[in-house]
């Protein structure tokens, strides 16, 4: 179901979630009770994954804050230089020094 953004005359803004049939152009704001009016925004039209979206938020959280290790991988168990990955959304990773 879509997201519909509203502002009451106090300035306060908030959404509503409803079938595009069911939507109105003024809604009572669920904080004063006053007729707020809809607001027009832009749409939000996205074709990827969630699991896309943490893997770009990582990475670019990463560039700003590193994360900090105190060794080597030898110590998580995991073989060294085992489990390349071939997934091109990878490359974008940050690698150890």
């Amino acid at each position: 179901m879509p997201l519909y953004a509203y502002r009451c005359p106090e300035g306060r803004d908030f959404e509503i979630q409803a079938p595009m049939g069911q939507i109105r152009e003024a809604v009572p704001c669920p904080d004063c009770g006053q007729p707020a009016a809809r607001k027009f925004t832009a749409p939000h039209l996205s074709r990827s994954s969630s699991s896309a979206y943490k893997l770009i938020e990582s990475s670019a959280r990463s560039a700003s804050e590193p994360a900090v290790v105190t060794s080597p991988g030898a110590a998580s168990g995991a073989p060294r230089g085992g489990g390349i990955t071939h997934n091109p959304l990878h490359r974008k990773l940050p690698r150890p020094d």
